[in-house]
């Protein structure tokens, strides 16, 4: 599929007929507190639990002024399990109604924001939550169809009504539809993306999912047990027992018991539908992200990639956390300019723009082109004995030996990581010489490993690690690298109902000289294919390659790279350790690392002296129970 990066000319608006147009952008001229607010039921064409259609409940503001004057708009749609469940944004708010059951308090600042400067918003509960009907089926076609039927609505191919039973129709849209969204919210915009939606030109997902079998797997490895009644459970707002059958279908259906990717996961994988995506795609992760993990956002890019989708993408620092709250002024004139380009057809230069914005250090912004960059090439990084005790990464020729560890379940990240040439059960460590300039590495790197293992299967565990001491931003602290000031700030208009204004914030940083930097997991037995199993035989050779989290990152000279291979990690995931012990052969293992610039100095003799304190902080627990899974929003 090859797009045209164009604005809409459908929606281009003569000065005249759009007084909120001026030059190439749009001005708050409407009122925000007379816009017209309303409360929609549409018909979606499915049925999720109960023997009938489900119906929809879309909340929409618009401008009033705009409506009395026949101009049409374009419309930006938040797609949510969320609004009357933990809400919305760092201050969890959620919708509120007036006495008659119409919405008057829209959560977030969309609304504040562009509905005086032309914009509708739309806020959609999806399947199964808050005032919609049918069952919440995980971004499955109940969820996704549900907001898929709301952009049909807006272009007036499925009916909708009022409460009262009158049928409505959007005869104030353009048709043209943007969807936003953090975490689960931008997973449904992804969904709805791959489903090739005629009216949806646009698309923001914010720390979102591109497959939900590699949010609650890894790679074979579950990462919290019961993660599809739970999620479910957690966003419903249907009685008691009315989904129940559904959802124990699901739950058969995704295949817990062998953690197998099974058509269930495959529905829900919206990398194998890239080639439907007919809408541009502006994507912001956090590199640091243990909730919704940077590859979500990495396979979905290079999936958009292959199939030529216009993209722009803003990686940081942080954990999962959203743009307003780490960058929020240059945020919202990004965020600005973009919908004025792809809803309201203003050709004002974004595309023009470098495509790609990354967050180097604390603060510090870098443009490019493209990512990863141009000249990035995978560069095999061969595993060496080293002193016995720590071995050595980028060997300069092959290294016989084969080294031995067994797992320790116990074994803490911070542990695993931290006085790497200490002797310590359950790991094996892996270093490089001291960097003599910039090594940066972009994309997704791989570890190669020639294993035995003396149990039908066990979790493989690997970990690249800067050692060298630099101010990084505290992705494990309480707030995934930013904190809340008591000051605010405010974008849009108020109503006495719902302001603009919300909560600064500050980064929060450290001076640590041990960094996780990327993570990867394996289940053994998974080694051939997540569509299935293969115990493991005893004293039987197996290539393996487990898979690290899509990432950015720059090493200074002086300092090591290193390579920590363990087996269960309970900190991250939920496997039943084993008690396996693994044999490496060193022959055929390597790091594969995508690098961008620089290169890995010769690792010859003895591992070279490096940081021999525990700096790193432990990690937030994720697996184990749910607890990472319940700071989703």
């Amino acid at each position: 599929m090859t797009f045209a990066v164009v604005p809409g000319t459908a929606t281009a608006h003569p000065a005249s007929a759009a007084p909120f147009v001026q030059a190439d952008q749009t001005v708050p001229v409407y009122s925000y507190v007379n816009a017209i607010r309303e409360s929609v039921y549409v018909d979606s064409p499915v049925s999720s639990g109960e023997g009938v259609n489900d119906r929809i409940a879309v909340d929409i503001i618009r401008p009033r002024e705009a409506a009395a004057a026949g101009v049409k708009v374009p419309v930006i749609m938040v797609a949510s399990p969320y609004y009357k469940s933990i809400g919305r944004g760092l201050e969890s708010e959620i919708k509120t109604y007036d006495s008659t059951g119409t919405a008057n308090g829209f959560p977030l600042y969309y609304d504040n924001y562009f509905v005086p400067r032309g914009y509708a918003i739309a806020l959609v509960d999806v399947a199964g939550t808050n005032r919609s009907t049918g069952c919440n089926d995980i971004s499955g076609p109940a969820e996704i169809g549900s907001a898929k039927a709301a952009i049909d609505w807006l272009n007036g191919r499925v009916g909708a009504s009022a409460a009262d039973g009158r049928r409505v129709v959007a005869d104030w849209s353009t048709g043209k539809v943007g969807m936003i969204g953090k975490s689960w919210d931008g997973t449904i915009a992804n969904g709805v993306a791959a489903t090739g939606v005629d009216g949806l030109a646009t698309i923001v997902p914010i720390a979102a999912i591109s497959s939900w079998y590699d949010y609650m797997r890894f790679n074979g490895v579950l990462r919290g047990p019961d993660g599809v009644p739970w999620h479910h459970d957690f966003v419903t707002g249907r009685p008691d027992g009315v989904c129940d059958a559904m959802v124990a279908q699901m739950a058969a259906n995704a295949g817990e018991d062998t953690g197998n990717y099974t058509d269930f996961w495959a529905q829900r994988d919206f990398t194998r539908q890239a080639s439907n995506v007919r809408a541009s795609v502006f994507a912001v992760h956090g590199l640091n992200d243990l909730n919704v993990t940077s590859s979500q956002f990495g396979d979905w890019w290079t999936a958009l990639g292959a199939r030529n989708v216009p993209r722009k993408v803003w990686l940081s620092q942080t954990g999962h956390v959203d743009p307003f709250d780490f960058r929020r002024t240059e945020w919202v004139n990004t965020l600005h300019q973009w919908f004025d380009f792809w809803l309201q057809g203003l050709d004002n230069g974004i595309m023009g723009q470098p495509a790609v914005s990354i967050e180097r250090d604390p603060s510090q912004w870098v443009q490019e082109r493209s990512w990863p960059p141009a000249g990035t090439r995978i560069t095999a990084l061969r595993l060496g004995n080293g002193d016995g005790t720590t071995g050595v990464l980028g060997a300069p020729q092959a290294d016989t030996t084969i080294k031995t560890f067994t797992d320790v379940p116990t074994l803490n990240e911070v542990n695993a990581v931290g006085a790497p040439k200490t002797t310590r059960d359950g790991r094996l460590v892996f270093l490089t010489k001291p960097l003599t300039a910039d090594l940066r590495f972009a994309g997704k790197p791989t570890v190669t490993l020639s294993v035995q293992v003396d149990r039908p299967t066990t979790t493989l565990t690997a970990r690249l690690v800067d050692y060298g001491l630099a101010q990084r931003v505290d992705h494990m602290s309480t707030g995934e690298g930013i904190r809340v000031l008591t000051t605010e700030s405010c974008f849009g208009e108020s109503s006495p109902t719902d302001n603009g204004c919300y909560k600064e914030t500050a980064q929060t940083v450290v001076n640590k000289d041990v960094s996780v930097l990327t993570r990867g997991w394996l289940d053994a037995a998974h080694y051939g294919s997540l569509r299935s199993n293969t115990p493991l035989q005893p004293g039987r050779w197996y290539m393996m390659t487990v898979p690290l989290q899509s990432y950015d990152a720059v090493l200074k000279p002086g300092h090591i790279l290193g390579l920590v291979l363990t087996q269960s990690d309970l900190e991250q995931t939920y496997p039943t350790p084993t008690g396996a012990t693994v044999r490496i052969d060193l022959t055929k293992s390597q790091l594969n690392l995508p690098i961008a610039a620089g290169s890995v100095p010769p690792a010859v003799g003895a591992p070279t002296d490096v940081p021999t304190t525990d700096n790193a902080v432990a990690p937030r627990a994720q697996g184990g129970s749910v607890t990472g899974w319940k700071s989703y929003h």
